[in-house]
């Protein structure tokens, strides 16, 4: 009787924590857009940001040489984004189109 209560509290942790973590990973990926179009409309605006946007030189030395994967690398480095976010990026800055 303990046994099958203890399989099913460890069924019930587990389902919650695949709950929780699809969740944190759309809150990521949300926030990721939110701040990609703040920094189109920072950058649409002409502001200074004042160093709040990242460096991304290395990223474009990268595509400017023609390393598309290297440069995803480095973005995702440099900004923390995910892989799609980053090659999202990385092909509207110049890489190869979709």
């Amino acid at each position: 009787m303990y046994i099958a209560f203890g399989f099913m509290f460890a069924v019930m942790l587990l389902l919650a924590t695949s709950i929780v973590e699809s969740k944190v990973k759309r809150v990521e990926a949300r926030t990721a857009r939110v701040e990609r179009k703040l920094d189109l409309i920072i950058e649409h605006l002409g502001v200074d940001a004042g160093g709040l946007m990242p460096d991304l030189a290395p990223v474009h030395a990268l595509l400017a040489e023609g390393k598309e994967v290297q440069a995803v690398k480095a973005y995702r480095q440099i900004t923390g984004v995910g892989l799609k976010e980053a090659a999202d990026e990385v092909r509207r800055l110049g890489g190869t189109p979709r």
